[in-house]
């Protein structure tokens, strides 16, 4: 290997997230629930060259693919994200995800007094996106506002 540059290997089946904030790739490791305890081949890049973002992390896990929720969800930890599906090593698709407008049951509401952090209340938590950029939500029931960076 020449000094200065490095090699990952391509994976077969799986995910790539691409085009994370710099310094977040654990952070979306953690909002998926990724230990590295369950067995998945996880590559994580972190502070390498982009000519988009200046600099960017990269998460590549074999053998596992996000369902709608695993993506909302790294959408809230890195919105410029984008998700490759790959496929006996080839992007089978390519999507870059967006925060939704609403949030249900994912983002837990600040306020200790707030109706969805009382154990007899069977209210999920609901947040209503206020602002892209930051990106911040309100919670539907108390008026809490949440930055997510």
């Amino acid at each position: 290997m020449r000094s200065g540059t490095s090699t990952v290997a391509r994976i077969r089946s799986g995910v790539v997230i691409d085009h994370i904030p710099a310094g977040r790739a654990l952070e979306v490791l953690r909002a998926l629930g990724i230990t590295g305890k369950e067995g998945y081949r996880t590559v994580v890049l972190m502070n390498v060259e982009s000519r988009k973002l200046g600099r960017k992390d990269v998460i590549k896990i074999e053998g596992r693919f996000l369902d709608p929720r695993e993506s909302t969800l790294v959408a809230l930890a890195a919105p410029t994200a984008t998700i490759n599906v790959i496929e006996d090593f080839e992007v089978r698709s390519k999507v870059r995800v967006s925060a939704p407008d609403v949030v249900e049951g994912l983002l837990k509401c600040p306020n200790p007094t707030c109706i969805t952090n009382k154990e007899r209340e069977p209210v999920k938590p609901r947040h209503r996106r206020v602002s892209s950029e930051p990106l911040e939500y309100r919670c539907e029931y108390c008026g809490t506002l949440i930055r997510l960076r």
